[in-house]
């Protein structure tokens, strides 16, 4: 099996099997929503941190296949990392998706399957959609306190 077959099925397995889908609405949960109107991918996501630590995330949302496995596997990736470090794992899967060699493959875990998105750039915002509202719960968090 080569890699690129290899990261269709990752992608695929998270398509059909989410991880962490389904929102719990809890009063310590931040959420946010974001919509790609290009291509009509929507998704909320939910966060819980706590002392300065990613305790929990949810993601709930329609989309593309490459959408809504990112979701999962940005749930599964950043969950339980300090703050600081999401925040780097975010900006590296950003990196990834544009084409950018990432500094450390085995942090990012499964969403190196989608560094084929950089070629159909019409795809980055499918894939990063999920990345950029929890980058965007984890700001409204630091900035208001929950």
């Amino acid at each position: 099996m080569d890699l690129s077959t290899l990261y269709r099925a990752v992608i695929m397995d998270n398509y059909k099997n989410p991880k962490n889908k389904g929102l719990t609405k809890g009063d310590k949960y931040h959420f946010v929503h974001l919509n790609n109107p290009s291509c009509g991918d929507d998704m909320n996501v939910e966060i819980l941190i706590e002392d300065g630590v990613v305790k929990d995330i949810h993601h709930d949302g329609h989309g593309c296949s490459i959408c809504c496995s990112s979701a999962s596997v940005m749930s599964e990736t950043l969950k339980g990392k300090n703050v600081e470090d999401a925040k780097k794992l975010i900006y590296e899967f950003y990196e990834l998706v544009m084409g950018k060699a990432p500094e450390d493959e085995e942090e990012l875990g499964e969403a190196i399957a989608y560094m084929g998105v950089k070629d159909f750039p019409a795809r980055i915002k499918c894939a990063t959609l999920s990345w950029k509202a929890l980058e965007k719960a984890i700001s409204e968090v630091e900035e208001n306190g929950k």
